[in-house]
């Protein structure tokens, strides 16, 4: 990143080719449209080329560029009111390897078909679920539980108080248990 920020345009390349995949899939996850999602990550890296100079070291690079791509998500969302989300591949991607790419995987290696495609059907119910989550609290969950991140690497990405998060990430959870709950019976 500092090579980045003296200006080698190696440097940049290099965290593009690290961070383009990643971008893509929590842009995708949040609009649900393959294009879309690539144009997101594009002007996500525009973002951070014109802004590069302004990153400050004592923050991880992961949160800085994945606030970027959240806030480039959630303002697309909040334009066209969106309330869509796939986390089981894309019927629009072209290969088995961009549909991996923004899968969610539910179960191991060892399922039996039976098993495999409960998963699957499971997977279709929590991503509908979760499309019906206003986009702050898609959001959340999607980095908490999809990506990984902790809740102060959230607030950090997205600009909010702690408790924001923890509080949008409870109420998401509430709101996904009556959902699922609806479904169970």
């Amino acid at each position: 990143m500092a090579w980045a920020k003296e200006g080698h345009e190696a440097a940049f390349r290099e965290l593009v080719r690290r961070y383009e995949r990643p971008v893509f899939s929590l842009l995708y996850r949040m609009v649900r449209d393959r294009a879309l999602a690539e144009d997101l990550a594009q002007e996500t890296f525009i973002k951070v080329l014109n802004g590069i100079k302004s990153y400050r070291p004592e923050f991880k690079f992961s949160s800085w560029i994945f606030k970027i791509a959240n806030n480039a998500g959630i303002d697309h969302l909040r334009r066209k009111s969106l309330d869509t989300l796939s986390l089981d591949g894309s019927p629009d991607a072209a290969t088995p390897e961009e549909m991996g790419a923004t899968a969610l995987q539910l179960g191991d290696k060892a399922e039996t078909p039976l098993q495999e495609l409960e998963a699957r059907e499971l997977g279709t119910v929590i991503e509908r679920a979760i499309a019906r989550l206003r986009p702050e609290y898609r959001a959340c969950i999607l980095l908490r539980h999809v990506e990984g991140y902790a809740y102060e690497e959230i607030a950090e990405m997205l600009d909010l108080p702690l408790g924001t998060v923890k509080t949008y990430i409870h109420r998401a959870r509430n709101e996904l248990r009556g959902y699922l709950a609806d479904k169970r019976e």
